[in-house]
């Protein structure tokens, strides 16, 4: 729980506050492959990875495509079916061993309802997560796959390090072949 607890230390949890939000997680161990959540099942958790990439992706028309990677120290969720409790439309999978801590939705409004500065910190955590969502949904329409590229190079170049080819060109909505052209251009 040492990296769980320096997160929250970070942004300025002590004492009886620290030890609730502590003793509100589990850690749980995912094996490469298992599932985070399932499409069509309803996301139960919110979690905050302690190590391990875990792949958001979706199959269409029978091909599976990658729509985002979580990394370590990131938090992960379905975050659709976590707020409105409705079966998810994605699913994340290990694509590595890894282990994640995890709090349950009754565990979190209880500290929401407790904890006016856990509130806050879940209201951040959730804007957050949608300015990032509706970014990315800005940068599909709007941008090239070059200039995509290049945004990420630019604003999350730590996802460039550990992200396994295929995924990478998924995410950025080309095919690894042409991914590899990009990227032999921009550098």
């Amino acid at each position: 729980m040492q990296k769980l607890q320096k997160y929250f230390e970070s942004i300025g949890f002590v004492n009886e506050e620290l030890d609730l939000v502590l003793n509100a997680f589990t850690l749980k161990q995912y094996k490469k492959n298992d599932f985070f959540i399932e499409e069509g099942k309803t996301s139960r958790h919110l979690g905050l990875i302690k190590s391990g990439l875990f792949q958001y992706f979706v199959i269409v028309d029978g091909n599976e495509r990658t729509t985002y990677v979580s990394i370590e120290n990131t938090f992960i969720a379905s975050i659709l079916s976590f707020v409105s409790e409705k079966p998810a439309q994605e699913s994340v999978r290990a694509l590595v061993d890894g282990e994640i801590y995890l709090i349950s939705k009754t565990a979190l409004k209880k500290l929401v309802n407790e904890l006016p500065k856990f509130k806050d910190f879940y209201i951040a955590l959730l804007e957050n997560a949608v300015c990032g969502i509706d970014n990315s949904r800005h940068d599909l329409i709007v941008l090239s796959a070059e200039q995509r590229y290049e945004k990420m190079l630019r604003e999350e170049p730590h996802l460039l390090q550990h992200i396994p080819l295929q995924h990478l060109a998924s995410m950025l909505g080309v095919t690894p072949r042409h991914l590899s052209r990009i990227r032999s251009t921009i550098r």
